[in-house]
């Protein structure tokens, strides 16, 4: 099957999903009790990627951090009001090995379920954190090295940056994994760039990797970048991802990578290697809820947005149904996943769940699903089937004044796609908490001495409207607060 321009991913958090099939089982589910009916549900709904969080190794350590930690036990608490200890496993990202974790039944098993996954045209994305490892990696035995120093004047300083490990070959004191904005995280140790081993080591980790899956999600892959690696360190680190991506691709041509990435840095990672970044402007814009940072997001060259990876909620940001009220909730998503670029949905995000799960927590609340957000999902995700959608031409459009002083056209965002195969859409959005009027001068030469037929897709009303009428003074709109439409345009009988 061929690579559509515009894929979809779909994020599990894994653990989570294997506690609640645990439950049917009345036993401890692996990754080979992921039942074939779902994955058939991933690939009917038009999902290109599933991401699999959190399969790898962790140890005792860093889960008894998570469990003695008292500000993550609150936030857990606040998730699980009926919480207990074996809820809390430990991060999903204090790896302590890339081989898959002793309780999913190890990396055999996904061999199987990527076989499984690989029948269905489904690809397997994994998580690889460069930034640190857990508390317990074998490292810190073998090569204590690869890890940031500390000394007891740094330990002075910051206390909350800098841990004494216990080593058979005697205590070191070594650095938490941290960005410059942060205190440490507790349950990981820094790895440290500026040592050529050390990434040398890391670019081994992917390799591996690569023949496990088809692609890596790399969280906060900013980190270590080397004016970023020497803000936080104090250390300048030789270049890391042009060299890694590289080195893979070599082995693994079709190998996937995409960042978790911040501070305006995207443009920064695309051009060293990955496929797609997180686009959080986007997100944060959507979440402020005015039309004209938004529309002004997507100016931006075909050549950077196509590499955005676009998202309402992942496993670190809000459930978007507690951030967004429920009209304003479907806007957002429609400008979202009718963009272009990777379209990314997190798992209970179609359900409008509601509460955020802690990737050190292993079961999740029981939550009513959103028959209203489900149905709505059902629609969109049928659309992004259209090759359209996934290989077309997609053109921002302008809107105008409706009449002289009207204001509400800067409530707008417009854009259109096209394939080759003839077939157009155009949507609109009114993202505002007001009834907006605009009209939307569209980009096709044909128009004149036709009339057409829009017909909505997501309100299944059609709408006919003469040619003539579109190429003088454009599609005229009257729109609802937050309202949303996704017009399919052919000519009328």
């Amino acid at each position: 099957m061929a690579r559509a321009c515009y894929p979809s991913l779909y994020q599990i958090n894994t653990r989570v999903w294997l506690t609640e099939l645990s439950r049917t089982l009345g036993r401890a589910a692996t990754l080979d009790d992921i039942p074939d009916a779902e994955l058939d549900r991933l690939a009917e709904k038009g999902f290109d990627w599933v991401w699999f969080l959190s399969v790898w190794q962790t140890g005792v350590a860093a889960q008894k951090v998570s469990r003695e930690n008292h500000e993550w036990r609150r936030e857990f608490q606040d998730t699980l009001p009926d919480l207990r200890e074996e809820d809390i496993a430990g991060s999903g990202f204090a790896i302590t090995g890339y081989t898959v974790h002793s309780n999913l039944r190890g990396d055999k098993a996904l061999v199987r379920l990527r076989e499984r996954l690989t029948k269905r045209g489904l690809k397997l994305m994994l998580d690889f954190v460069p930034n640190h490892m857990g508390l317990g990696h074998p490292w810190v035995e073998d090569h204590p090295e690869y890890f940031v120093r500390g000394s007891e004047l740094d330990m002075a300083r910051a206390p909350r940056n800098y841990t004494w490990v216990k080593r058979e070959a005697g205590d070191l004191l070594l650095a938490y994994g941290r960005d410059p904005y942060f205190s440490g995280w507790p349950d990981t140790l820094q790895l440290n760039y500026a040592n050529p081993a050390t990434q040398e080591a890391m670019i081994g980790e992917l390799l591996k990797i690569a023949f496990q899956c088809d692609g890596v999600r790399c969280d906060m892959a900013m980190l270590v970048l080397p004016e970023v690696f020497e803000r936080t360190w104090g250390q300048r680190a030789p270049l890391f991802w042009p060299k890694a991506t590289q080195r893979v691709r070599e082995r693994v041509p079709e190998f996937l990578f995409m960042a978790e990435v911040y501070w305006d840095l995207e443009w920064t990672l695309q051009q060293q290697g990955f496929d797609y970044a997180y686009d959080k402007r986007l997100y944060d814009r959507l979440r402020e809820g005015h039309a004209r940072p938004v529309r002004e997001h997507f100016h931006a060259g075909l050549d950077y947005q196509n590499k955005l990876a676009r998202f309402l909620e992942n496993h670190d940001e809000p459930r978007a149904a507690a951030t967004f009220s429920l009209e304003q909730h479907k806007a957002a998503a429609v400008i979202t996943v009718l963009s272009p670029g990777l379209r990314f949905f997190h798992q209970g995000q179609f359900e409008g769940r509601r509460k955020r799960i802690s990737p050190h927590l292993v079961r999740g609340p029981e939550e009513p699903v959103d028959q209203d957000l489900a149905d709505f999902y059902e629609k969109l995700l049928a659309m992004l089937g259209q090759p359209t959608l996934r290989d077309g031409h997609w053109q921002l459009l302008e809107c105008t004044p409706a009449w002289d002083g009207n204001w509400t056209h800067d409530c707008f965002l417009a854009f259109t796609w096209q394939c080759e195969n003839g077939e157009r859409l155009v949507v609109a959005v009114n993202y505002a908490p007001n009834q907006s009027q605009c009209h939307v001068r569209l980009p096709f030469a044909d128009l004149a001495g036709t009339k057409w037929r829009l017909e909505d897709q997501l309100a299944e009303a059609d709408y006919d409207w003469n040619g003539d009428d579109l190429t003088s003074r454009g599609l005229y709109l009257d729109m609802k607060p937050w309202q949303a439409a996704v017009f399919s345009l052919t000519k009328s009988e």
